[in-house]
């Protein structure tokens, strides 16, 4: 047998879900972006980091979830390998269906309750309205560790953001001033403009 078939035979759904509860990583990263409805992205993956000498079964789990990446964790660590399934769509269709059925038990249940809701209350695009999109930032900050390794304060990202709907409401009632007044000149315009038959009559 060999190694790829052995790994293959390791990895049951137990097996699997234990390894999760001592090595993977739920994470939702808040950075900004200028392009994002209120300045800021939300970004959920789930990881897991193993020596490259692990290589073999971060693909055997690649293999079971069906989805993922595997890359160097960073160039200061080339040692380390990232097995990663990034993007909600994923998250949602492939990690927790098998994490909902084979739970983790430690500490780390508590971050995976909060990294699911977020995934479930983005898919409902709660974070489509400045009030969805605080609490699940507020959710996120509460994750590992209460956020203390995170580069953006929690009290910048909701000011930032409140302060990108402000400025968004008053560019909206600007346009539609623009726009009102535009439609008033348009009509003065056309009132003013002598018909066909005043023209004849003119003549």
């Amino acid at each position: 047998m060999n190694g790829d078939n052995q790994q293959e035979r390791l990895l049951t759904p137990d097996y699997l879900a234990g390894f999760i509860d001592g090595e993977g990583c739920f994470s939702v990263s808040i950075h900004p972006n200028p392009n994002a409805k209120w300045g800021w992205l939300i970004d959920p993956d789930f990881t897991i980091n193993q020596h490259r000498q692990s290589r073999e079964l971060l693909e055997s789990i690649q293999r079971f979830f069906g989805c993922g990446k595997i890359y160097e964790k960073s160039p200061n660590k080339s040692n380390v390998l990232t097995f990663t399934v990034y993007g909600r769509k994923m998250i949602l269709e492939k990690v927790i269906p098998f994490l909902d059925s084979h739970p983790v038990i430690s500490n780390k249940r508590h971050d995976y309750a909060k990294f699911r809701d977020i995934i479930l209350r983005m898919t409902n695009k709660e974070h489509h309205t400045l009030e969805g999109f605080q609490s699940i930032v507020r959710i996120a900050f509460c994750m590992n560790a209460q956020g203390k390794q995170r580069k953006y304060k929690l009290e910048e990202v909701l000011a930032s953001s409140s302060e990108t709907a402000r400025q968004a409401s008053r560019l909206q009632g600007e346009t539609k001033i623009q726009s009102e007044l535009s439609s008033d000149v348009e009509s003065c315009s056309e009132m003013q403009q002598p018909t066909l038959i005043e023209k004849v009559k003119s003549a």
